[in-house]
């Protein structure tokens, strides 16, 4: 029984390191300097990687359901 116990607990942390290691990043709603207001919105994670964008062809966004056109 500990043992299926311990399977459960490792197999719960490797989930939730695998959900947290591909995360979007949640941009609130703010002005920009010419007046223009930005609405709320969900982006990739900042990591460098043009193929781990939304936009990226071959890719779309889960928020919209837009593929990707770049």
């Amino acid at each position: 029984m500990k043992k299926l116990i311990a399977a459960a607990i490792l197999f719960t942390a490797l989930f939730a390191g695998a959900q947290t290691a591909s995360a979007d990043v949640y941009v609130p709603g703010y002005q920009r300097n010419d007046g223009t207001y930005v609405q709320p919105h969900h982006r990739t994670y900042p990591d460098g990687n043009p193929y781990n964008n939304y936009s990226y062809r071959g890719n779309y966004n889960p928020w919209t359901g837009q593929p990707g056109n770049r």
